[in-house]
């Protein structure tokens, strides 16, 4: 099995759809929950990764620019790290995602494992 790192993408109005009142967003707790248990049952679930905050910097060179994301149009909200036979079983993992089915992404990436 082979590391892959999900980051969770996704526009501010898209976060704003999911988590805008209460209720979206214990909907979206409870669906979010529910893929990492059927994660974590699969035997994929390899950390649970964190959410992360909106703000941050990105040092570019000798440059230090005030948040992660000024070129993009969406924001990376938080990362896990999933276990898979190869990137196609990864990628219909992320697939089901409740943040892919609902107008945000799933990057997915290889883990480069290092040679020590």
């Amino acid at each position: 099995m082979s590391q892959f790192v999900f980051l969770y993408r996704s526009t501010p109005e898209g976060q704003q759809e999911a988590l805008g009142t209460p209720e979206r967003a214990q909907r979206s707790l409870q669906a979010y929950m529910a893929w990492i248990h059927e994660l974590e049952a699969g035997g994929h679930l390899a950390a649970r990764g964190q959410p992360l905050e909106r703000t941050g910097a990105v040092v570019r060179g000798s440059a230090v620019i005030d948040g992660p994301y000024v070129e993009a149009k969406d924001i990376v909200l938080g990362f896990i790290v999933v276990e898979a036979t190869d990137l196609a079983q990864a990628t219909e993992l992320a697939a089901r995602c409740p943040i892919a089915q609902g107008g945000g992404s799933v990057e997915v990436r290889p883990v480069m494992p290092l040679a020590m």
